[in-house]
């Protein structure tokens, strides 16, 4: 029978803090561009294969590919948009909240 025995060693809790904060937000939109672009690249590879076999499915496929990977861009910028503008009206209204007082 195998035991096996787990060493915990103590971290700074500011290291730990400064590691994980940015991490998932960047992430995040990384990979969805990446999921877009490999979804582009995946197009182009059918839509070309398609061309070269004479498949007007294979075409069809490839250029409905690179369609979705347009609006998987398109809907990345409209979210970077509103979180922007929501930044931004959040930081209006806390200096209209500091300029009533």
């Amino acid at each position: 029978m195998l035991t096996f025995t787990a060493i915990v060693l103590p971290q700074p809790a500011e290291a730990l803090v400064n590691i994980h904060t940015p991490i998932p937000i960047a992430f995040a939109v990384m990979s969805n561009r990446l999921d877009a672009a490999a979804k582009d690249a995946e197009g182009k590879l059918e839509a070309a294969y398609g061309e070269l076999t004479d498949d007007s499915g294979h075409v069809i496929k490839g250029k409905a590919k690179q369609v979705q990977a347009s609006a998987m861009n398109t809907a990345e910028d409209l979210k970077q948009g509103a979180k922007a503008t929501a930044k931004k009206v959040s930081e209006l209204s806390g200096k209209a909240a500091d300029n009533i007082k």
